[in-house]
């Protein structure tokens, strides 16, 4: 069967074959036993470990598997299923554990299409692979995508790092790309938290060479964590994790609730 990805090596097409990839070239790449498969080569990892660790992949499942971010999840299938594109091509390019991907599988699968999904951490990838096993997934980076020139229908990058000229090489012509950031006010509660004056994000529309705008999406929920595990999980998936002062994590471990405003706007662009 012939994948969706290309040889990291020669970009040459990939086959799957008893247990591996492989290219013309005689570049191979076994599959995991999760389903996955590592397209990283050695020269593009910095570190021993690339992206998220086992702990963060661990909490981010724990709180996504909450179905807390549930509503951004059911707008963006319906996003999806609205392009109307027989036999499309999704790419979740920074897939994470396949929370969102998995859900889009299904509507793209209605439609005759398939998935593929890419992130530099093997622990998440694992994770989605599992999550999703009717989907292709890869420990890539997004800068560097296994992906064929003009290969994809739709391109979703949901708080993953941006790679804009990478995404319109692999988009063909008037494919979609969604763009998911934080709103203004998103998690405004835990920032209230963990930081004595608190800042509203910035709310910008960018433009990016190759694209144009269709639409922004606002998306917006809110809920209670109930514990004090389920807010230390949403805390470690987030950057404040990285950068908040201690007083701000010793307030935040004395919570055993908390109330959360997750605010979202979903770019839609469309290669020109």
């Amino acid at each position: 069967m012939e994948s969706l990805f290309c040889c990291p090596i020669c970009t040459a097409s990939l086959i799957q074959d008893d247990g591996r990839y492989l290219c013309p070239g005689g570049h191979s790449f076994d599959i995991a036993k999760e389903g996955y498969v590592n397209l990283l080569p050695a020269n593009r990892q910095h570190s021993k470990t690339p992206g998220d660790d086992k702990e963060m992949a661990a909490a981010r499942t724990r709180f996504l598997d909450g179905d807390w971010y549930g509503p951004l999840q059911e707008i963006l299938c319906k996003l999806f299923a609205s392009f109307s594109i027989s036999s499309p091509i999704l790419l979740d390019a920074g897939c994470g554990e396949g929370y969102y991907t998995a859900a889009l599988a299904e509507t793209v699968a209605a439609n005759g299409g398939r998935t593929a999904g890419v992130d530099l951490s093997k622990p998440a990838v694992k994770k989605a692979a599992k999550r999703c096993p009717q989907g292709e997934f890869a420990v890539a980076s997004v800068y560097h995508l296994p992906l064929a020139d003009s290969s994809v229908d739709i391109l979703l990058n949901c708080f993953s790092p941006l790679a804009a000229a990478e995404f319109h090489r692999v988009l063909k012509s008037g494919g979609k790309f969604l763009y998911v950031v934080p709103g203004p006010r998103h998690l405004w509660e835990l920032k209230s938290v963990l930081y004595k004056h608190p800042y509203e994000n910035e709310e910008k529309q960018e433009e990016y060479p190759g694209f144009h705008y269709l639409n922004v999406v606002p998306a917006e929920t809110l809920f209670t964590l109930p514990t004090s595990q389920s807010i230390a999980d949403l805390f470690r998936m987030t950057p404040y994790y990285w950068k908040t002062p201690k007083e701000g994590i010793e307030q935040l471990e004395k919570l055993d609730s908390l109330s959360i405003t997750a605010q979202f706007r979903i770019h839609v662009m469309e290669k020109e």
